[in-house]
């Protein structure tokens, strides 16, 4: 998936203890366990994805505890692959127990979908999500199969693959929290699978680098095939103007899709247009970034400040008006 800061898994016990309880976001919920729980999806959301946390605090509080759980489900998955990687490296874990490990997540899940208890914050929080929201089980099975999938796989032979990949570990997270937002019709559905591959597409662009670093290329061998770049030219982190007509390319594709996302958020419920409209102009400004750095993906990570993510605020309101 997005390769960010990682915490080690011991940051992954509850960390509702060092967060206020007392956020208008958690403060009607009553069962003290539950607002625990929805309290440490929504640290671990504030510290991993400061983009997308921005953008959910425009939700109704029902919607944001819900938008946590999944993230906070989505985000230990993750996590639990990548920081595996470099144990899996010094032979302190195998790649198998990885596996087994997401094997019993998913026995765990299947828990909670039955309506059982796990003790896990995580859990707890998407067991309530589930209650509320028509999330399918297939849904986080396919984000788990997507993140397996870096267990055992560290280049792409062409998009379909990248697609494939982009869907399972982006789209299914745009087509869960699409329950949470509500939808007019189910071509909403469609566009939100698009907005996930354009911001896995992002991703992959933005972390050219650091997923160099470790033994990872996203970007499709036809693709570096087609631009004359090797696998040589990346690791020695060449700035060539056949990589920079490459990394152009890449953030073309990407834009296709984030203009074919832009076209269902009109489907959503009103309460739910604004956060996912910062969440998609935002993102896709990572792009532009991009192109002011001259498309050097290699030594530098392109990023929004929080004010420069806070100025897109008129234009999304004026294209909320315009939805209305």
């Amino acid at each position: 998936m997005t390769r960010i800061l990682k915490l080690p898994f011991v940051l992954f016990r509850p960390v509702y203890e060092r967060t206020s309880l007392h956020t208008s976001v958690i403060e009607d919920v009553n069962d003290q366990r539950l607002k625990e729980a929805y309290a440490h999806c929504r640290e671990i959301t504030r510290y991993y994805a400061k983009t997308f946390y921005l953008a959910t605090r425009f939700l109704p509080n029902h919607k944001q505890r819900a938008i946590f759980a999944i993230y906070g489900l989505c985000r230990y998955l993750d996590n639990l692959v990548d920081d595996a990687e470099d144990l899996i490296r010094e032979k302190k874990i195998s790649a198998l127990e990885i596996e087994e490990r997401l094997e019993e997540f998913k026995e765990q899940l299947c828990t909670v979908y039955a309506g059982g208890y796990v003790d896990d914050p995580i859990l707890i929080a998407f067991s309530d999500t589930i209650n509320q929201y028509d999330i399918p089980i297939a849904l986080p099975f396919l984000l788990i199969d997507g993140v397996k999938t870096d267990l055992t796989k560290n280049r792409f032979y062409n998009f379909e693959e990248v697609y494939d990949y982009s869907y399972k570990v982006a789209s299914v997270v745009g087509l869960m929290t699409s329950e949470v937002f509500g939808y007019k019709m189910d071509k909403a559905l469609d566009h939100a699978v698009d907005l996930g591959i354009a911001m896995q597409l992002t991703n992959i662009l933005r972390d050219v680098g650091e997923d160099l670093d470790r033994d990872r290329i996203y970007i499709p061998e036809v693709d570096l095939k087609m631009f004359e770049v090797s696998e040589s030219d990346l690791f020695r982190r060449e700035m060539t103007e056949n990589f920079r007509e490459l990394i152009r390319y890449q953030i073309q594709k990407a834009r296709t899709y984030y203009k074919s996302a832009e076209l269902g958020i009109p489907m959503l419920s009103k309460d739910s247009r604004l956060p996912v409209y910062l969440a998609r102009y935002n993102y896709a400004r990572i792009l532009d970034k991009i192109e002011e750095n001259k498309f050097d993906v290699l030594s530098q990570r392109a990023y929004l400040s929080q004010s420069e993510k806070l100025s897109i605020l008129p234009r999304v309101f004026w294209d909320l008006r315009a939805a209305s």
